[in-house]
């Protein structure tokens, strides 16, 4: 892929015609013990939450930005096809997330994940589980390896972080 490739993939806000295609890429991945399922019942009620890539009018990817509370939202069911992987479009998504982010005005955003190094790269950092709101664990309760999870939990400050490049910047 070329960066001519890069520029022709669009990011955008899911529409409930993205749905069929997302429920494809997370269950495929979930199927392989990868992420968590997602029903297009699901998706369609979650719809507001999910930024998609789209590349040759074909949707390559998506993610979501989950709200838990006041300060912290999630990144959750971010999946690329597997054609397009390390060809920059999950950074992509993270980053559109972000964004979104700091558009609501939440300081902080986590992600329970496989690719620790993934997020790393971004600017998260590994922090214990128990870190994390009690409340976002009741999507853990249909997940097949609860309670024995074993993914990692990441979480980047997004006041701290726009403090950093402010400095790097002046």
């Amino acid at each position: 892929m070329t960066e001519s490739d890069n520029q022709s993939i669009l990011i955008r806000k899911a529409t409930v015609k993205d749905v069929p295609a997302m429920a494809r890429l997370i269950n495929g991945y979930a199927a392989q013990g990868q992420m968590l399922p997602r029903s297009q019942h699901r998706l369609y009620q979650d719809i507001r939450d999910f930024t998609v890539a789209i590349a040759e009018g074909e949707l390559i990817g998506c993610g979501a930005l989950h709200v838990v509370w006041e300060d912290i939202a999630e990144i959750r069911s971010l999946a690329v096809a597997e054609g397009w992987r390390k060809k920059g479009v999950g950074r992509r998504l993270v980053q559109a997330l972000l964004r979104e982010a700091r558009s609501l005005g939440l300081p902080r955003v986590f992600a329970l994940t496989y690719h620790q190094t993934f997020f790393e790269w971004l600017g998260f950092h590994l922090v214990s589980r128990e870190m994390l709101p009690h409340k976002i664990w009741g999507d853990c309760i249909d997940c097949p390896k609860f309670p024995n999870c074993d993914e990692v939990a990441l979480i980047i400050d997004l006041d701290q972080q726009q403090e950093e490049r402010h400095a790097t910047q002046g």
